[in-house]
């Protein structure tokens, strides 16, 4: 797949990314590069290859889950205009 400048301005305006004229041609050929290398990529043949979450077998150290905060709802409830027990009331908005 190639793209052209509109293409690549239809993109631009998407992403709010401000491109000179002069550049885009070389916009225009990279983006069509990569969606190339993406097409010769899925055309290979994954079936027997198992799903990864990481490329390496490493195992993540954990932490002991402990408690380093104390509960302040009393203390920051004190600056909401409505509050009843231990919830923040708020207005209606849909009807």
């Amino acid at each position: 797949m190639s793209l052209d400048s509109s293409d690549v301005k239809k993109i631009a305006h998407l992403a709010r990314l401000a491109i000179d004229e002069a550049d885009i041609p070389l916009y225009a050929t990279n983006l069509s590069n990569i969606l190339q290398l993406v097409e010769q990529m899925d055309s290979v043949n994954t079936d027997a290859v198992k799903p990864m979450a990481h490329p390496l077998d490493e195992v993540q150290r954990l932490r002991e889950d402990e408690v380093t905060e104390s509960n302040q709802r009393e203390h920051f409830q004190e600056n909401a205009p409505l509050t009843e027990d231990g919830l923040y009331l708020v207005p209606k908005v849909i009807e």
